[in-house]
């Protein structure tokens, strides 16, 4: 599928599907980056399902407090909690699962939403760990936390006789990436590791968002094809375009588009939340039509020609390799997770 502009805007106006709801009685869930615009609005929304328990993972103390405190206020949850993880920091992802271990319990549904905006004319300034900032925090770590928590999702799966969910998010900017054109990248020893370092972002800083998007369906379709066999459901979810905080560092005439572009076709961000929660709870009785799924509009839609071709598969499947090379040097579980709990490669017809 091709998504053109005028295919974009009309998919803006469409109407929204209401919000999907089920009962989470007993079950545990973790939203990534909730405390403002989409992940804030689609833990709202699982709040009042009735989970065990939902974290409210936030890098920020001080605004993750303040998230909390609103969501109590207006859905009366007593079981919402806050906990801290800092996405462009391994060692926070790596805290964040230890915690878990001791103190999560179960996990049903694991929704990945935070992520960074790269903009035009802001300085690469690198992570701690050596990568370009939304290379780490919207690709690398969003794929650590998922693997890491993954043992525990497969567990509550068999203790609780139940079938967990994985939720990437990722957007329709995927369909403009061209990052399958640039083969002197994916075809060198290190693709992943090219392009989150400072030289190759700086000159492309501004269009990075649509190969950013793409890399978490690649992700999402190759961890997918390795858990064709296990009882639990990884999809990736196009929100839409959505007034949305990850805009902020926009200057000058950039404010001025945008500020026009959110008035012409913006959906509010609690509509955009809505796509969240029907990839985490969504097409019950149909669950495996779900697997590796790119959702959109409440409903399975087609990711990009490239991504489902044949060279896309190839690359999907190096990449993924690329991947894990990357994660077993930051944690070493990752290797046991891979080949322990991870099914033989399936290979689909696409």
């Amino acid at each position: 599928m091709k998504l053109s502009p005028i295919q974009f805007i009309v998919d803006q106006l469409k109407r929204v599907p209401p919000v999907v709801y089920d009962d989470l009685g007993g079950k545990h869930v973790v939203v990534v980056g909730a405390n403002v615009g989409l992940g804030f609005e689609a833990a709202k929304h699982f709040a009042r399902m009735n989970p065990a328990k939902l974290i409210l993972a936030c890098r920020s103390q001080e605004k993750g407090e303040a998230a909390l405190r609103k969501l109590i206020e207006e859905t009366r949850s007593k079981v919402a909690k806050l906990w801290l993880i800092d996405l462009a920091d391994f060692a926070s992802v790596k805290a964040f699962v230890a915690r878990y271990e001791q103190e999560g319990g179960r996990l049903d549904l694991l929704v990945e939403n935070a992520a960074i905006l790269p903009v035009q004319g802001q300085k690469v300034q690198m992570t701690a760990d050596g990568w370009e900032p939304a290379s780490q925090t919207n690709n690398l770590a969003t794929s650590l936390l998922a693997l890491l928590l993954l043992p525990r999702m497969l567990e509550t799966a068999k203790q609780h006789n139940t079938l967990p969910r994985l939720v990437i998010v990722s957007s329709d900017v995927h369909y403009w990436s061209r990052l399958g054109s640039e083969r002197t990248l994916l075809d060198s020893e290190d693709p992943l590791q090219i392009f989150g370092s400072e030289a190759y972002c700086t000159p492309r800083y501004e269009r990075r968002l649509p190969p950013l998007a793409f890399l978490n369906i690649l992700f999402t379709r190759a961890l997918a094809d390795r858990l064709h066999s296990k009882s639990i459901i990884v999809d990736t979810v196009n929100p839409g375009y959505c007034y949305s905080e990850l805009r902020r560092g926009f200057t000058g005439i950039m404010t001025l588009f945008n500020w026009l572009l959110d008035l012409a076709l913006a959906r509010t961000t609690e509509q955009g939340a809505r796509q969240l929660v029907w990839a985490a709870v969504g097409a019950k009785g149909e669950e495996d039509s779900l697997r590796g799924a790119y959702v959109s509009l409440a409903a399975i839609s087609e990711p990009s020609d490239y991504v489902i071709s044949k060279q896309g598969r190839e690359d999907q499947n190096k990449l993924w390799d690329n991947l894990i090379d990357i994660l077993v040097k930051v944690d070493p579980r990752v290797r046991d997770i891979v080949e322990n709990d991870l099914a033989p490669l399936n290979v689909r017809t696409y």
